[in-house]
């Protein structure tokens, strides 16, 4: 049976373990947190397609100004002096030009919604319970100029098959009755009926439970080290990776071939192989508050997301997660209180009867970013990595890619995973993706 190691245990590399046991591989997965999906923790619980959008696009250079002066604000960039931020916002400005962005957009939304099947399909077959809804998502404007603006990209996101609409403000809060205490200050609102919400901590946790009972292996508390290739010139075939048990010396791990999901990570260990992952680390914030239990009603129930404040906004239970916020500053987790202090200032005026706002629980994620928003699957090759690039001469026979995800880690999982799993097959599929080394 060939033997596939899936370096990372976030919800992708969960994810790709599931769909690769599911085909018959043996699959070991190697973390060195001590548990599953710890990033994932407080990560957002909206799956939506109908809220996606290039983080690069034309209008993305005034927010990102805008940030340089305002510590609290939706697009935070913060500069280093680090050549490989310098390398990747450079390209991150290229890829906001109208026609890349929309081609990068109509690439999200296909993997997105190939990935919404798949996790359709995955709850049909096994029981996973996440705390997920299926009520929908709404996009809910209090200003004029941001309803105007979403009028373009929903006449987009319709024609790509995502089935979201413009409705007024009466269908909004019949929809979600917690918004009628402020109808008076709302202008409009989109719908996208197909998105769902749930909390990615406890789905990539139950689904390594399954993984487990289906016969993979764990090893936690195991940092990957390096990556070892062949010493010919092409350095095309991996004969082993070096890991770093916790309380032990380094050692050598073997597999047939390895993929690597390690988020941020993964461009710090194929750097020395000559592969060139265009990621950057992207800090998101999340607050999580206890629902007034005595007037749970006055709470959201269906996902929201506040375009102009950059806030999506997800029920689990008796608990409301608000995720916002982009700060690109490296791989640094401590929290921007200013960031926190201003997504409790809008959660309270939006619904100041339906959270327990002293409640908060702020935590911080780093994600892994590309320039497009588009994500790396497929197989590796060396030299400059992005979607639909290939590389004949170079291209490693066993070593595979499933990172870049960004904030929609939870959103592309499982379509990532079942594609990915098929491509590792030989498998033809039924999606009109730029998949990285794919001949």
């Amino acid at each position: 049976m060939t033997h596939i190691a899936v370096l990372g245990a976030g919800v992708i590399g969960v994810t790709t373990a599931w769909y690769l046991r599911q085909a018959g591989f043996e699959v070991t997965v190697i973390e060195r947190e001590s548990a599953s999906g710890i990033q994932t923790l407080f990560a957002s619980g909206a799956l939506s397609i109908g809220s996606m959008n290039p983080w690069a696009n034309p209008k993305t250079p005034l927010a990102t100004l805008k940030g340089f002066f305002r510590e609290d604000a939706p697009l935070l960039y913060h500069l280093r002096s680090d050549k490989s931020q310098r390398q990747w916002a450079l390209q991150f400005l290229r890829e906001r030009r109208a026609e890349q962005a929309d081609a990068n957009l109509t690439q999200m939304v296909r993997l997105g919604l190939y990935s919404q099947d798949a996790l359709r399909q995955l709850r049909t077959a096994i029981d996973v319970s996440y705390e997920h809804k299926t009520r929908g998502a709404m996009h809910f404007y209090t200003d004029q100029t941001y309803y105007e603006a979403a009028a373009a990209p929903t006449k987009r996101l319709q024609a790509l098959g995502c089935e979201r609409r413009i409705i007024d403000i009466n269908n909004a809060t019949s929809l979600e009755p917690a918004l009628y205490p402020i109808a008076h200050r709302l202008v409009g609102a989109t719908f996208t009926s197909a998105d769902e919400s749930g909390n990615p901590y406890l789905f990539t946790q139950r689904l390594a439970e399954m993984c487990i009972l289906a016969g993979v292996r764990f090893r936690y508390d195991t940092e990957v080290v390096a990556i070892s290739a062949d010493d010919d010139a092409s350095k095309s075939h991996i004969h082993s990776i070096t890991i770093r048990p916790i309380d032990e010396n380094a050692q050598t791990f073997s597999a047939d071939s390895y993929v690597l999901a390690l988020g941020h990570d993964s461009m710090t260990l194929a750097k020395p192989l000559g592969i060139h992952l265009p990621i950057f680390a992207a800090k998101s914030y999340s607050a999580t508050y206890k629902v007034n239990p005595r007037a749970p009603h006055l709470a959201p129930f269906i996902s929201l997301i506040d375009d102009e404040y950059k806030l999506i906004i997800s029920r689990l239970g008796d608990k409301l997660r608000v995720t916002s916020a982009i700060e690109f500053n490296g791989h640094s987790l401590p929290l921007n209180l200013a960031h926190c202090e201003a997504i409790t200032d809008r959660i309270q005026h939006l619904f100041p009867k339906g959270i327990i706002a002293n409640s908060a629980k702020y935590w911080a994620s780093i994600h892994p970013m590309t320039p497009s928003s588009v994500p790396l699957i497929g197989r590796a090759h060396a030299g400059s990595v992005r979607r639909g690039s290939q590389n004949s001469e170079a291209t490693f026979d066993n070593l595979w890619l499933n990172t870049g995800h960004g904030t929609l880690g939870g959103t592309f999982a499982c379509g990532s995973a079942k594609a990915l799993s098929l491509l590792m097959q030989n498998k033809t599929l039924d999606i009109d993706f730029d998949f990285v080394g794919i001949l």
